[in-house]
């Protein structure tokens, strides 16, 4: 019994002392770290930050391929060690690896970063964290299969938003058992371009992702195109998105290819490129909005006509004194007063005009620089504001007209759905502005692969809708048509 309980103590110290020498382990590669200062060089500042983080096994940094012929030439025949070379690469893609693209010949001008089924744990992630800022080219950063974890997604948005000039990042097959992506997708967010596919995304993170795109009183204002395809969303998550879909009007291009969407998430989709009415928390959020600029343009106009009133008093004072004779000794005091007087009586039939020319020059120019009809194009647009129509007791907005294309391939829509993008596509049409940037309406909407038939009308009339996906084409019929 004592040896057993001698051996409890002696065990007990020994894990306290490897646990401590891992710490203070894990500290002097922290401290060797930090010490190393970058020189924007990716293949060296990244093994050697490794190096110090003691980090075993790391792959070289290699430059991206890319094709050696012009893109408008056909490559010629390949030889057999060329062949074995593609497929070569082709397996090698699966590898573990770290890959970085160039904008020209130049090193230091690495546009984009490429890791494949590396793990990315702390250690790795503090790495990137380092040698990824000094990258001052940075665009586009590809996470593929790289074992992210909730934990570390915010270490990995912090990371972002010390790259200045980094606009897309893709996160493909890193599933979370949490839902956590809409951290890459906050108001304060500079992505551009952001692609989560594979990531076993479902309805709760979809309703999340929905609150990041646009709620009443906040909205996403950055981010382009956004890919949620190979993933488990249903009607219910297509509706979160949806929802997102109604006040953001930053996105462009969504795709939500190859989910479980049916008629239900189809018809909620369709319902926002086309005039809907406000819920309770929208109109209170517009009456706020309207009341705030309300004040503000108030706020200007009585500052413009105080300062006005405050000038046209100095004038008119000086004009009075200079106008006024002076003053002369041993005259009563009634004589005194009889050429003031006179003088009092031919001044103010000439001051009214200047002053109501004035005002009304003032009135014009608040109301020409507060007109709602030429907002201010650096102002971040705001849906709620816009021109609103009452109908049935309810405030009716005007849909979404900035997403361009919609992606919805390998679903489960029918024919009930394809009738409400119809009618979503028809009623654009018939609203149709003259071109104003952001109010194109849908151009492109990508219906294959789901339980359509062939030969449905409903889809020959989608597709007659749509403009072709060739622009040479369209300039081809423009041509005919101005031929006959």
């Amino acid at each position: 019994m004592r040896r057993r309980g001698e051996r409890a103590p002696r065990e007990k110290v020994a894990v306290a002392a490897a646990e401590e020498e891992m710490k203070s382990a894990g500290r002097k590669a922290e401290q060797g770290a930090e010490e190393y200062q970058c020189t924007g060089l990716l293949e060296q500042d990244f093994p050697e930050l490794c190096a110090r983080a003691g980090i075993a096994a790391v792959p070289k940094v290699t430059p991206r391929p890319s094709p050696s012929f012009p893109e408008d030439e056909e490559p010629p025949e390949p030889t057999l060690a060329e062949v074995l070379a593609g497929i070569e690469r082709k397996y090698s893609y699966f590898q573990p690896c770290v890959q970085a693209e160039r904008e020209h010949e130049d090193p230091r001008s690495v546009a984009a970063v490429f890791l494949r089924g590396w793990k990315i744990e702390e250690d790795m992630l503090g790495v990137l964290s380092q040698c990824l800022p000094a990258l001052a080219g940075l665009q586009a950063l590809h996470l593929w299969k790289v074992g992210l974890t909730e934990r570390l997604l915010p270490a990995l948005v912090a990371l972002l938003a010390r790259c200045p000039r980094l606009r897309t990042l893709s996160l493909e097959g890193n599933p979370l058992p949490e839902p956590a992506f809409h951290t890459l997708m906050g108001s304060d967010s500079t992505l551009a371009h952001l692609s989560l596919r594979n990531n076993s995304i479902g309805d709760a993170a979809a309703r999340l992702i929905g609150q990041s795109l646009s709620t009443p009183s906040s909205s996403n204002r950055s981010l382009v195109s956004l890919v949620l395809s190979f993933n488990r969303i249903s009607d219910l998550g297509a509706g979160y998105i949806a929802e997102g879909l109604r006040l953001n009007r930053s996105l462009l291009s969504l795709s939500l290819a190859s989910n479980d969407i049916g008629d239900a998430g189809a018809i909620k989709l369709a319902e926002v490129l086309g005039p809907f009415a406000l819920t309770h928390a929208e109109v209170v959020e517009r009456r706020r909005l309207l009341l705030a600029e309300a004040l503000g343009r108030s706020r200007t106009t009585s500052k413009e006509t105080e300062s006005q009133s405050e000038q046209f008093s100095s004038r008119r004072s000086s004009m009075t004194n200079d106008k006024l004779p002076p003053a002369k000794s041993g005259k009563p005091p009634s004589k005194k007063k009889e050429p003031a007087r006179k003088e009092e009586a031919r001044q103010p039939k000439k001051a009214p005009e200047p002053r109501g020319a004035r005002g009304r020059e003032a009135k014009l120019s608040s109301q020409e620089k507060l007109s709602p009809e030429a907002p201010d194009p650096a102002a971040p647009p705001r849906p709620l504001l816009d021109e609103a129509r009452q109908s049935q007791g309810s405030v009716v907005l005007p849909g979404n007209r900035a997403l361009l294309n919609l992606n919805l391939t390998y679903n489960h829509i029918t024919e009930r759905g394809l009738g409400a993008f119809l009618a979503a596509l028809e009623r654009q049409q018939q609203e149709k502005q003259p071109k104003v940037p952001g109010k194109e309406g849908l151009l492109c909407l990508s219906l294959e692969k789901n339980r359509i038939p062939p030969p449905s009308p409903a889809f020959a009339r989608l597709q007659e809708l749509l403009p072709p996906l060739d622009p040479l084409l369209k300039s081809q019929e423009e041509e005919r048509e101005s031929g006959a």
